[in-house]
């Protein structure tokens, strides 16, 4: 059996991802007390049916805290038994969720009379922070449609099958803040910049000047050996310790160049060791 725990802050997506999960054959069920799990899994898998090898359930912020906090406990116990447990965790910036809540008119779960709404959202950040500690796979979905939601899930969750790697390699630009759902993150702004040249400042890391300019310069070519060389170490790492998923981001000034071209040849350089590398270009 192959258990998927969908959680996050209201707003950032769940309902969208328990959707997709629904397309792609997994028997959902929404909104399940935390205390009610073990007991629900116990009879699922007593029950012996195959409508329920691959089952998600979503888990919010409308539980007691304490069984929050037992939720890790129970899914560890859940593994020992036999079964493929993962917490998938949607998570969105502030200012985004609020305006998402603001055009949909929604009352947030956790607000009561005297809250604002900021201060529920830090409500829920505070009392998922179990669940978002022990997550195996973190979505960012501040700058992602639904459609993009869907897509991630279906290529991340789909194809791994809750066995092997999914490596997903992102650049993205600091000046829009680093992503959330990174394992590692490579700083490479310390590579010469094309975008002070005028004729490049448009471009991007796919195009032709931008690619011979960086490679006509040594440190580019040692810090992708760098982090190659890293990464080729720790991949089986994580391998040997079951992970599903590994999340790298590299991040240059406006995620437009030096970070896109590196996140090319990393994902070029893995493909040939690694039968499930994504790529993933939050700015472009």
């Amino acid at each position: 059996m192959r258990l998927i725990i969908v959680s996050g802050l209201s707003g950032s997506g769940k309902s969208v991802a328990l959707d997709a999960l629904e397309d792609m054959g997994f028997y959902c069920i929404d909104n399940v007390p935390a205390a009610l799990l073990g007991g629900l899994i116990t009879q699922t898998i007593e029950a012996r049916d195959a409508l329920y090898d691959n089952m998600a359930v979503g888990v919010d912020a409308r539980n007691r805290a304490a069984d929050l906090k037992s939720l890790p406990d129970l899914l560890r116990s859940l593994k020992e038994q036999g079964v493929r447990c993962e917490i998938v965790f949607l998570h969105a910036d502030d200012q985004v969720l609020l305006k998402r809540y603001r055009e949909t008119r929604r009352r947030h779960p956790l607000r009561a009379k005297d809250m604002s709404l900021q201060d529920a959202v830090h409500k829920e950040r505070e009392l998922l922070g179990p669940i978002t500690y022990s997550a195996d796979l973190v979505i960012d979905t501040t700058q992602t449609s639904i459609y993009e939601l869907r897509d991630s899930l279906n290529q991340r969750v789909s194809k791994s099958g809750g066995e092997g790697l999914s490596i997903q390699i992102e650049s993205f630009g600091f000046k829009h803040g680093v992503p959330f759902d990174a394992d590692f993150v490579f700083d490479v702004r310390c590579l010469p910049n094309p975008y002070w040249d005028p004729a490049m400042r448009l471009m991007t890391g796919r195009d032709p000047s931008v690619i011979e300019f960086l490679e006509n310069h040594k440190i580019t070519k040692s810090m992708l050996n760098d982090i190659l060389e890293f990464l080729r170490n720790r991949i089986p790492e994580y391998r040997e310790h079951k992970r599903n998923y590994l999340t790298i981001a590299i991040g240059c000034t406006g995620g437009q160049h030096r970070s896109v071209y590196l996140a090319d040849k990393i994902v070029s350089a893995l493909e040939g060791d690694n039968q499930n590398v994504l790529l993933r270009h939050n700015e472009l």
